[in-house]
């Protein structure tokens, strides 16, 4: 297994790439079609995820081993602070606040605040934080969305500092 972060980084890389879309469509799927409405955590984690998948699609386009290094690197980076957030979700989930604040209802901003002030105030998210709307195996969006970056940012590292051990001249394209 570990074979393939030396043999083919690229491979690596672009599944990396296509899982996050993969995770960003059905996000989308569960807002639009299911009308889960996601919390601002949801959002932040989505922009984490992203982030994920651009670094991850760029460095496996890359032919150069730094690039995949540094892929790598940013990978685990990003994948910590969506680990984070999602965790910090989980966290609230299991041991809700006695006021659950995350932010306010898409019909409520609309209603209070102009509207160049509540778009922006729509793409932070408008659920809440503390409410499982959705579970898979037991564990809630956040708990998934926490193993994925976690596996990520594993991925990230294993990659960087298997990349950044090897000699420079067994360096492949695959």
């Amino acid at each position: 297994m570990l074979d393939w972060f030396d043999k083919a980084p690229r491979r690596v890389l672009a599944l990396v790439a296509a899982i996050c879309a993969g995770m960003l469509a059905f996000g989308l799927y569960l807002q639009h079609v299911v009308g889960l409405e996601p919390c601002p955590m949801c959002i932040v984690q989505r922009y984490a995820l992203v982030l994920v998948a651009i670094v991850a699609a760029l460095a496996a386009f890359a032919r150069n081993r730094g690039a995949w290094i540094a892929g790598g690197g940013l990978i685990t980076l990003f994948s910590g602070f969506g680990a984070f957030v999602a965790a910090r979700q989980s966290w609230m989930q299991w041991y809700p606040p006695e006021v659950a604040s995350c932010g306010r209802d898409f019909y409520g901003m609309i209603e209070t605040f102009p509207l160049k002030r509540a778009i922006p105030m729509i793409f932070r998210g408008s659920g809440d934080c503390t409410k499982i709307d959705w579970t898979f195996l037991g564990g809630s969006i956040a708990n998934w969305s926490f193993l994925w970056f976690c596996l990520f940012a594993l991925v990230g590292l294993v990659l960087a500092v298997r990349l950044a051990r090897r000699p420079v001249g067994r360096t492949s394209f695959a």
